[in-house]
């Protein structure tokens, strides 16, 4: 599986993005809106977690892979996430804090919203992250999604979650 946008290419994980990948998660910079950064152990427990995700669902989060040179550089896809104790298709993205503000994420994550809605039945798309991520929101913003809900839980405090219905993403493409 891979899509391609104007600057990037999304493909699948393999072990060997590990180094690369390393460098989003293993940031404490990146993942201070997530509950704890990775270490080498967790980085390779997700990137196989979404390999095995690619198996069962046909997706998962991808590489992020810029076009001009080929490098990693985060992560964005659709995974299946336990959003206010439902289970909804949530668009999530990881972006190395050097390539952060050039437009990657949104760019990213519109072609995994686009290719969702193509490809799979789900009438609504959800993100979610906790309520001091600005960069996140302002990207699920940028895709067409609203604010749905905030509530409070033990791993964010406050959790924003954003959605977009399949008849939303028509009326703005």
């Amino acid at each position: 599986m891979q899509l391609e946008t104007e600057r990037l290419i999304l493909r699948e994980m393999v072990p060997s993005d590990f180094d690369a990948l390393y460098k989003v998660w293993g940031d404490r910079d990146i993942m201070q809106h997530y509950p704890y950064t990775f270490d080498e152990k967790r980085v390779r427990e997700w990137i196989q977690r979404n390999m095995e995700r690619y198996q069962i669902f046909g997706f998962g989060l991808w590489a992020v892979v810029l076009k001009e040179t080929g490098e990693v550089i985060g992560d964005c896809g659709l995974t299946m996430q336990n959003i206010g104790s439902k289970i909804k298709p949530e668009i999530g993205y990881h972006i190395r804090k050097d390539q952060q503000h050039k437009g990657y994420a949104k760019e990213a994550a519109r072609a995994c919203r686009d290719w969702a809605f193509e490809n799979t039945p789900f009438n609504m798309l959800f993100s979610y992250m906790k309520y001091t991520n600005i960069g996140s929101y302002s990207t699920a913003m940028a895709n067409g999604m609203r604010l749905l809900e905030e509530f409070e839980d033990d791993v964010n405090t406050i959790t924003k979650v954003y959605g977009i219905t399949r008849e939303e993403w028509e009326q703005c493409r």
